[in-house]
């Protein structure tokens, strides 16, 4: 696929800063305002990178959070292209991540908002919606066709296809389909998007493989809120150590038994 002209001579990051309007807020003790993240009632999260990545354990508000980052860009919160709407959420209770956007402020220099927001749990929608699209206009090419593949192999061809352009690409787990290869296959793609200097990353991941992205800026979320880290003093680091240098030992404390438990 070619490149597209590029919108401005600068580099990423382009979103430069976001932080909560505090003015905005209605109920500090409504989800997702009340989560540790806000403690304080205080929120700034700056980009001094092209990639930035945000670990936490579930439930610490990651993917509502990139929700939030996506919907300030003018993305579907399914995720999805600009202008893209695969998914029907006239019927949605949750809608968390749209609601923390209207109270967020966002600084971006230049204002580069082109790009893509990919969801693990909406993919299959989002590749259904761009091979119907596709059969529904004839001046179009073939369809994609990403659900021919292997669920893992069909995530890195998307992102293959649609990660060359300049513009900021906001990636919620998208480890959750990848074997460790695909993994690195990803880390590979990530690091040509970081030296091209065109594109701006902001993803939640699990995956200490792609925490450990060269030159990427690490933030982790715990009880404490947002803070700068490194990789090897995340928990999911830690664990995946831990296993690798003993997994007998391992999975007999993960799991609450000894010897005399199996005997």
């Amino acid at each position: 696929m070619a490149y597209r002209k590029q919108l401005t001579r600068l580099k990423a990051p382009y979103l430069k800063r976001i932080l909560l309007d505090r003015e905005r807020v209605t109920d500090w003790e409504k989800y997702p305002w009340n989560l540790p993240l806000f403690r304080g009632h205080a929120f700034e999260l700056e980009f001094t990178t092209p990639i930035t990545i945000i670990v936490g354990e579930n439930g610490t508000g990651k993917s509502t959070l990139l929700e939030a980052i996506g919907a300030l860009a003018g993305y579907d919160e399914a995720g999805g292209g600009k202008g893209y709407r695969p998914v029907d959420h006239s019927g949605a209770i949750d809608k968390s991540g749209a609601a923390l956007a209207n109270t967020f402020r966002g600084h971006w220099l230049p204002k580069v908002t082109a790009g893509w927001f990919f969801r693990a749990e909406s993919f299959y929608s989002v590749a259904r919606y761009l091979d119907q699209a596709a059969l529904e206009d004839p001046f179009k090419p073939p369809p994609p066709d990403f659900l021919s593949w292997s669920h893992g192999e069909g995530f890195i061809r998307f992102f293959e296809e649609r990660c060359r352009r300049q513009g900021i690409y906001i990636l919620d787990e998208p480890e959750s389909a990848l074997s460790p290869t695909r993994r690195i296959e990803l880390l590979k793609m990530l690091r040509r998007m970081d030296q091209s200097g065109t594109a701006q990353v902001i993803m939640a991941t699990h995956s200490p493989l792609l925490m450990a992205c060269p030159g990427a800026q690490l933030f982790r979320i715990s009880r404490f809120g947002l803070e700068p880290a490194d990789f090897r003093d995340t928990d999911h680091f830690r664990m995946l150590r831990d296993f690798s240098n003993d997994p007998r030992s391992f999975m007999e404390e993960a799991l609450g038994e000894t010897r005399d438990d199996r005997q």
